[in-house]
């Protein structure tokens, strides 16, 4: 590792984050638990939210403000849908707010969150549980390694 490092594409990053709402409400936070380690580039996080720390080094801690087009996207009505039913395994009954994992066409796999449910109809939201909030990401720092080659 070297000291003083500054995160870069390809570095490898173990950092404390959090991610908050406007209104408070704390959706993700390693803070007080084990950290996060992430390799920049991989999309473990997304890209703006890695873009928002680059060039911070080991201590450093930042606070950023992010729009929802600069975090998980604005919501897109287009990506909630209604499905039948019987779409649905027979040893699956979908209830409101649970998330579902779908197969796409291309094999992909898309959580949805069930919405509503009404007879034989099931309302699922494909849209990030984030889309369309407007958040408060902040990191702390601990490690940057740009070492190349394999990590142990």
């Amino acid at each position: 590792m070297s000291e003083g490092a500054e995160i870069l594409p390809g570095s490898t990053v173990s950092l404390h984050l959090a991610i908050t709402l406007e209104d408070g409400t704390e959706a993700i936070s390693t803070f007080g638990e084990e950290p996060s380690t992430l390799r920049i580039g991989e999309g473990a996080i997304v890209p703006t939210l890695e873009m928002a720390i680059y060039g911070l080094r080991a201590g450093d801690e930042h606070t950023f403000e992010l729009t929802p087009e600069q975090a998980y996207g604005p919501r897109d009505e287009a990506l909630v849908r209604m499905m039948p039913l019987s779409d649905f395994p027979d040893d699956l009954a979908p209830v409101k707010g649970q998330i579902i994992s779908f197969t796409a066409g291309d094999g992909e796999e898309i959580p949805g969150t069930v919405v509503d449910v009404e007879d034989d109809q099931v309302k699922v939201d494909f849209n990030h549980p984030l889309a369309g909030n407007f958040v408060i990401f902040r990191v702390q720092i601990l490690s940057v390694n740009n070492d190349s080659g394999i990590d142990l």
